[in-house]
């Protein structure tokens, strides 16, 4: 019988090794799965590749996986906003390398990833830095029907963490509004898929015309609480 839920986070969590690739759902705020980051900082998985639009925001989530010394580089879109001071007092400080990815960008190369295609032409960063490789090497370029393009190669990861609304023992996913994000390619990119829900419906329950995520591109699920707020209420994000 396929059963892929999960007792713990912990559980969820067992077996992510020193050095992984982590895909980190969300975007900004909306779809972070701050309960699984959390429970990766309980874990000690060290030497991290986090790859996620962002590079954390305040000082908890993401932010707080950086602060604790566990992520080696990030890749990432938008590494700099207002809050992100955790990820720029370690940069400034040379404790994290960075790749930076025009956003399209990213998210083709983890579909790539995901679509099993082995490299891609885009016009996006061309004559730009971005078009440069880590050693300071141009990356491969092309002039295709009058216009330049430079290759880029998918974004595979060993593990990605991804927050869903609701899922059943198969693993299939829905997601709630702004909160689906890069979820659904993350979770086709990594070989190994871990989301969290806040609903677990019986299998035939979900319309399988609403299912966001099949179920084959998911190894792990794990029912969370929606967080309760002082005003009585609960805390959900996009």
């Amino acid at each position: 019988m396929i059963n892929k839920l999960c007792q713990t986070i912990a559980d969820a969590l067992s077996g992510i090794k020193d050095g992984s690739t982590v895909l980190i759902g969300g975007f900004g705020t909306a779809g972070i799965p701050n309960e699984l980051i959390e429970g990766l900082i309980e874990q000690g998985a060290r030497e991290l590749t986090v790859v996620n639009n962002n590079a954390g925001n305040g000082d908890t989530g993401l932010a707080a996986l950086l602060k604790a010394g566990r992520v080696r580089k990030i890749v990432c879109s938008f590494p700099r906003q207002a809050d992100s001071f955790v990820f720029d007092d370690l940069f400034r400080r040379g404790k994290i390398e960075l790749e930076l990815v025009p956003q399209g960008n990213l998210a083709e190369r983890l579909r790539a990833a995901g679509a099993g295609v082995g490299a891609f032409y885009t016009p996006t960063g061309f004559g730009t830095e971005l078009a440069l490789k880590a050693d300071g090497t141009p990356k491969e370029t092309r002039h295709i029907h009058g216009k330049d393009y430079v290759l880029e190669y998918p974004i595979h990861g060993d593990v990605a963490l991804i927050k869903a609304e609701t899922g059943d023992r198969w693993g299939n996913l829905t997601f709630r509004k702004a909160a689906r994000n890069f979820g659904p390619v993350m979770a086709t990119a990594a070989t190994c898929t871990i989301a969290t829900v806040h609903e677990v419906v019986e299998l035939g329950q979900m319309d399988p015309e609403s299912i966001v995520t099949p179920g084959i591109f998911v190894s792990r699920i794990v029912k969370i609480d929606r967080v309760a707020t002082q005003a009585g209420g609960f805390k959900q994000a996009a």
